[in-house]
């Protein structure tokens, strides 16, 4: 597949607001399926959250294989302050036609389609943008990408785990509707494996270790991009978050956060005594309930593979290895550390160029989902 043309093809014909997409030339199709989610913010979401309708009802993208009968699923979790998925189509596109199995494109809370248009709108944003420059001076990475999450993680940080708690219960949801056949799409049974990318990693991690319901028992997990604890991550990026922000919420899981929780918090229970939250816990740093996450990591060692970029800055490869292969007694090939001929970013590792590094890109693009697709299939 030639990534660049695909990218630009699928850019173009992709459409949220229709059921069905066909794509030019492909027995592969696009459907985008209604979903709603059951936590209503149930007492842990902010107060100003639990307005936002767009949150509770939206539409997720499936790529349909040609042939369904024994086909496997692939769940595919993006980054974090997504307001697209035109990134990722050409990645579904490729898991779905070289693999044969369905690609599931599955939001997270308060991101792409379930988040306010206003929030990826530079007119709606510059009022906001203009003031928190003024208040903070010595403020960096400000932009009007990022400052609907910016603003929010600075007022609560707690809006981290939150969202990722309310998008782990809606993937709980979903997978139990194909593994009992209740999928409109998807026939029952079907094999559950996840591609992540850079904080879908994160939270892939944590269900896979978690694993509820029993529900990720024969599961594989593909990562680009991450796989280290929060601590090793470095979310200052003008796509991402500021650096005003990046610093409370840092501060916050790192010092504050266990006492926080250790009050009345109305997720408690669910932190201290289910194994989902305390994958969560121990994902944070590498000292914090080592001995837990590494036992869990050590009983799964071979159902994860995780690729991490020579240049990444947000997700740097040091902290991958760190937190995957942390023991001189592990295989050592979990994390695989390569690098791209071509400028790249973390938030953009495969950018649309022309001339001769276009195909530079098409090719590094093939070398890491290639890797996948033979992982996953």
């Amino acid at each position: 597949m030639q990534y660049t043309a695909k990218y630009n093809e699928l850019k173009s014909v992709f459409d949220d607001s229709v059921d069905e997409i066909l794509i030019p030339g492909s027995d592969i199709r696009i459907e985008n399926i209604r979903f709603s989610s059951d936590k209503k913010g149930d007492g842990f979401l902010n107060i100003q959250d639990v307005s936002f309708t767009e949150n509770y009802s939206f539409s997720y993208p499936v790529f349909i294989p040609k042939r369904k009968e024994g086909a496997k699923t692939i769940l595919l979790l993006h980054g974090l302050n997504e307001r697209s998925w035109i990134k990722y189509l050409a990645w579904a596109f490729y898991l779905c036609e070289q693999t044969g199995n369905f690609v599931v494109l599955f939001p997270i809370s308060f991101h792409i389609n379930r988040s306010p248009e206003s929030w990826k709108d530079p007119k709606a944003m510059y009022s906001f943008l203009e003031e928190r420059k003024s208040r903070n001076t010595d403020l960096s990475m400000a932009s009007f990408a990022n400052i609907a999450l910016s603003n929010r993680l600075t007022e609560d940080p707690m809006r981290f785990f939150n969202s990722g708690y309310q998008t782990v219960e809606d993937l709980v949801k979903l997978m139990s509707m194909i593994r009992d056949g209740k999928h409109e799409i998807i026939p029952g049974g079907s094999r559950i494996n996840l591609f992540a990318y850079s904080i879908g990693a994160f939270l892939s991690e944590i269900i896979m270790m978690g694993n509820p319901n029993g529900l990720f028992d024969e599961s594989k997990l593909f990562i680009f991009c991450g796989g280290s604890v929060f601590s090793n991550m470095h979310g200052t990026s003008k796509y991402i978050m500021d650096s005003m922000a990046y610093e409370k919420v840092f501060k916050f899981y790192l010092e504050e956060f266990e006492e926080k929780i250790g009050t009345r918090y109305p997720l408690r229970d669910f932190l201290f005594s289910s194994r989902l939250g305390m994958a969560f816990r121990s994902m944070i740093d590498l000292g914090r309930f080592r001995k837990f996450r590494e036992g869990i990591l050590s009983s799964i060692k071979g159902q994860i593979k995780s690729v991490a970029l020579v240049n990444d800055k947000v997700i740097p490869a040091a902290g991958i290895v760190k937190t995957l292969d942390y023991s001189a007694s592990m295989p050592g090939d979990r994390v695989i550390v390569t690098d791209f001929p071509f400028p790249y970013t973390h938030e953009n590792p495969f950018p649309v160029m022309a001339g001769e590094l276009s195909a530079k890109v098409d090719s590094c693009f093939d070398y890491i989902f290639s890797q996948a697709c033979l992982f996953l299939a």
